[in-house]
């Protein structure tokens, strides 16, 4: 594209200015040039120009993508950038100076071999690969219904879709410290993720006990002997837990080392192991059962022989899955991980090592002298007998010692040389339960830090450039000890399943939620995933769940219920764009177009009100009484106008989140609109034509009333009336809350002076009078203040003076007064002139009160002293007071006039009054149709 040139008298030459100059906005950081080129204020280029080059209306600030700009955090080691605002790119350049940060230091970050790969292929080789999975072979079979390949598939097919769908949420957005809780509250949000973390980190420190067991039976079944075999395993757990935390608290740089040399080992060891099924057996291997490769024995372990207690396919299934779940390992260190190494790794050794069990009998003695005696032949038990062996006593009385269904250590048999197995074992458990040690830690870290839950925030204190979680370290090592002390593998393995079933399932639907929502924030760069096979999953996880240990499953399901209530109530103060969010706009724009489908009809009349709080935190009692009767009901928008032009100032003012907040706070269901306008009746004219959203928008206008209008100035009282015609005019009902202290908090607290003018009742409209956000934001909040309409009214009376038809909203606002339970117990009381009494008998026949129609003057003005008579007469002591509110005629009737008959029906009433004028249309019907 050419240049444009610049006009001679337009430009400023660049080599001429000496000092810097910058873009001064009220947010964000600041953009300069100096010399010939534009900067950042880290020194980084925007642009080069030659110091010749003249700079112009023309040129601006823009500047090019930048992965900087859509992170949420600042990239270590650098300095972050930020592109300029809108405000900035088109305001006027200043003088002014800026201070450049000094980065943060890069903490020690792990690649994808020594923080994904090698991590999640030590602990899915683990105790279990070990010293469980012969074991499991001789009882579900090779073959067969029930068998062992089985198992393995199952668990593989979950821990693949799991690792599927974990890739996919890891790959959509940068993942910081976490792991599997991180993925889970920022797709789902803090209710689901907060107790998936909390169970998370507790399977992985309990996974550090059984890893020890593990290591402490092979420890004892070496020769190891100390007290019995129970407590000895005991004590060598202890003592083995005990140094896995000095190594963890080393830091992640010694435990990452120190997992490289157990991955080495267990290499070796599986090298040794196949190399031991292909040497021919020694007599001493044979008398324990092992006879190298034979068709016959593969035939044998086919089938499934069930012994003991476990012997059942979700028995033997609920041992064998937490094998499996090393896949997040990896993910689960995700804060040490370096930039795009995130994920998981789901490997399949342990579906091939299968085969190895195809060379080892079911059962034998273990003795020497156990060999066929030609007399004994016939009367042989067991495949031994084929090979010159007969184990026909232990076989009889149960006692073999030997044989896949009797030794966990038949890897030490097989192998070439024994020792290298057991090194082997020492590895796999040792690495397990180191990784366990780290992961747990870092994951209750994040949920820590996060605030979700009290008390444990003690715990996410971080240590050291790598801010390791010294304090979480040792709560794992001593969840981890207390569960060793069972010193049982086959009791602490299925209490991991159901946990990490729990887990899997829910990253398992975080993936399809966040993909049914069709979020234009859902973008995994990770493409091999279907969301139906995440929903497969989840479902598949949960119905496992409750196969293996349905009581179990309950307690599991139960506490996330629990968790998940707690988060629910609290309502923490994160947003994290989670999934659910999405799900929820979807609904409700769904919802809100449908309605456009339903014609309006008038027994399905809510008034849905418009109020003119300006900032709610100013006027409470206004807030209040609206949200009594709309609760639960309708639509209720809190508006306010802002004077002055644009600018992010008055923008802010707007639209600062602190409104919602208190509007949270103190439990009011209700929108916030705010505006920017010129001047006051424009800004409330934005509002009534641009509030709401279909046909959920607003159709009651309610203020408060002007009480200073005679102080005031005359174009003041003409824009407030005005606003009450404009509203007339848009078809909108006018209630209009008078109350004898007023509505104003601000106005209550003071006591001495003259009040300032343009500072009203009935709506905030200069631009800084208080700071909204103190009322919400102060250190030590302030409690709010109270009023009438927040306390229990008793036995009093609501008087309606219908003194006009208005379509009936006089009446139907009072009935809605009634239905909330602080109002339940007043008694409604209806005015009315005896001409108006036929329709009035129908619709309030126990609630009437008439008073004679000679006090209705013609004259409105003393029609109207005469009404405020009548008020003091016979309502002093009522909860509240609505009367039809009369309509001055544009144009004819001055406002200071229409003002004057305001106040003159509502002054000296202790209750708070409510004018009312419906627009003239039915809201209420007889008829059923």
């Amino acid at each position: 594209m050419e240049e444009v040139p610049a006009a001679p008298n337009e430009g400023i030459s660049l080599s001429a200015l000496r000092s810097q100059f910058s873009v001064n906005g009220e947010e964000g950081p600041k953009y300069g040039f100096e010399g010939s080129r534009y900067h950042y204020g880290d020194g980084t280029s925007v642009a080069s120009q030659n110091s010749s080059q003249i700079l112009t209306g023309y040129d601006t600030l823009d500047v090019g993508p930048n992965y900087d700009f859509y992170a949420n955090t600042n990239a270590l080691g650098r300095v972050r950038r930020s592109r300029p605002s809108l405000f900035q790119l088109h305001s006027n350049i200043e003088e002014d100076s800026y201070d450049v940060e000094e980065p943060q230091s890069e903490p020690t970050r792990f690649g994808w071999v020594k923080g994904v790969m090698i991590r999640c292929m030590l602990n899915i080789w683990g105790v279990i690969l070990y010293l469980r999975l012969p074991w499991i072979t001789a009882q579900a079979g090779i073959g067969g219904s029930s068998l062992t390949w089985v198992i393995i598939l199952l668990s593989s097919c979950i821990t693949g879709i799991t690792g599927l769908s974990t890739s996919a949420i890891a790959t959509n957005g940068r993942v910081k410290g976490g792991g599997t809780y991180f993925l889970i509250s920022r797709s789902l949000g803090p209710e689901l993720g907060g107790s998936i973390g909390l169970i998370f980190a507790f399977a992985n420190a309990v996974a550090v006990a059984m890893h020890t067991v593990g290591f402490a039976e092979t420890v004892q079944e070496s020769g190891a002997s100390i007290v019995d075999p129970i407590n000895d395993i005991r004590i060598i757990g202890v003592i083995t837990v005990t140094c896995l935390l000095a190594i963890s608290l080393a830091g992640m740089e010694w435990e990452a080392k120190a997992q490289v040399l157990f991955f080495i080992v267990i290499l070796v060891s599986f090298a040794n192991y196949i190399v031991g099924t292909i040497i021919p057996a020694t007599p001493q291997k044979q008398a324990k059962g092992f006879f190298s490769y034979q068709a016959d024995i593969f035939a044998e372990n086919f089938v499934p022989s069930w012994r003991g207690p476990e012997g059942n396919f979700f028995g033997m299934f609920s041992i064998f899955f937490p094998s499996a779940t090393g896949i997040l390992a990896g993910a689960n260190i995700s804060g040490d991980l370096k930039a795009g190494e995130k994920g998981s790794l789901d490997e399949r050794e342990m579906f091939n090592s299968d085969a190895y069990y195809t060379c080892l009998v079911r059962d034998a003695s273990g003795i020497m002298n156990d060999t066929l005696a030609m007399s004994s032949a016939d009367s042989c038990q067991g495949l031994a007998c084929q090979y010159g062996w007969d184990f026909t006593d232990c076989i009889t009385n149960r006692t073999c010692t030997y044989g896949l269904s009797n030794q966990y250590q038949s890897m030490s048999l097989v192998s070439g040389f024994a020792p290298l197995i057991t090194a082997g074992i020492f590895g796999a458990t040792l690495s397990s339960a180191l990784a366990c040690l780290v992961s747990a830690p870092k994951v209750f870290q994040c949920l820590c830090k996060d605030n979700l839950y009290p008390v444990i925030g003690f715990f996410g204190k971080g240590n050291g450039k790598n801010d390791e979680p010294i304090r979480g370290y040792v709560l794992a090592y001593i969840i981890a000890v207390c569960f060793v002390l069972i010193a049982e593998l086959n009791t602490i393995a299925p209490i991991i399943s159901n946990f990490f079933l729990c887990s899997y399932a829910l990253i398992n639907f975080s993936c399809f939620h966040a993909s049914i929502t069709n979020s234009p924030g859902w973008r995994p760069s990770f493409r091999f995933y279907s969301k139906w096979m995440s929903l497969l999953g989840a479902v598949v996880s949960v119905i496992i769940m409750f196969l293996l240990t349905w009581w179990a499953a309950l307690i599991a399901i139960g506490i996330v219920i629990f968790l998940l209530g707690y988060v629910l109530y609290k309502r923490p103060s994160v947003n994290w764009g989670s999934s659910v969010q999405a799900g929820s706009y979807n609904m409700a724009l769904s919802y809100c177009v449908s309605l456009n489908q339903v014609d309006d009809h008038i027994k399905n009349y809510r008034p849905q009100c418009l109020v003119l709080t300006g900032p709610p935190s100013c006027r409470p009692a206004l807030v209040d009484f609206v949200g009594t009767f709309t609760k639960n009901l309708s639509l209720m928008i809190c508006g306010n106008v802002v004077t002055g032009g644009p600018s992010p100032a008055t923008l802010d003012t707007a639209s600062s989140n602190s409104h919602v907040t208190w509007l949270n706070k103190r439990q009011i269901k209700s929108f916030y609109h705010g505006v920017v306008a010129n001047d006051l009746r424009t800004g409330v004219k934005m509002l009534l034509q641009g509030a709401g959203l279909g046909r959920i928008r607003p159709n009651v206008l309610l203020t408060g009333f002007k009480r200073d209008w005679r102080k005031d100035k005359p174009s003041c009282i003409d824009n407030y009336i005005g606003i009450l015609h404009d509203a007339f005019d848009l078809q909108y009902g006018v209630c209009v809350l008078r109350m004898r202290e007023g509505l104003d908090v601000f106005r209550q607290a003071q006591t001495h002076g003259e009040e300032p003018n343009n500072q009203e009742d009935f709506i905030y409209f200069v631009l800084v009078i208080v700071d909204p956000d103190a009322m919400v934001t102060e250190p030590q909040p302030q409690p709010q203040p109270s009023t009438v309409f927040q306390s229990q009214q008793g036995k009093k009376t609501i008087d309606v003076y219908w003194l006009f038809d208005d379509g009936g909203l006089t009446l139907l606002l009072p009935y809605l007064l009634t239905r909330k339970k602080r109002w339940a117990r007043c008694k409604v009381r209806v005015f009315v002139d005896v001409e108006h009494l036929v329709m009035t008998v129908s619709l309030f026949s126990d609630r009437l009160v008439t008073f004679p129609s000679k006090c209705v003057f013609v004259h409105q003005t003393l029609r109207q002293i005469r009404l405020n008579e009548v008020l003091q007469d016979y309502s002093r002591d009522a909860a509240i007071i609505f009367v039809t509110m009369p309509v001055g005629r544009r144009g004819q009737c001055p406002s200071a006039l229409y003002m004057a008959w305001l106040e003159t029906l509502s002054r000296d009433l202790r209750p708070p009054v409510l004018l009312v004028r419906g627009n003239q249309e039915n809201v209420l019907t007889f008829y059923c149709q």
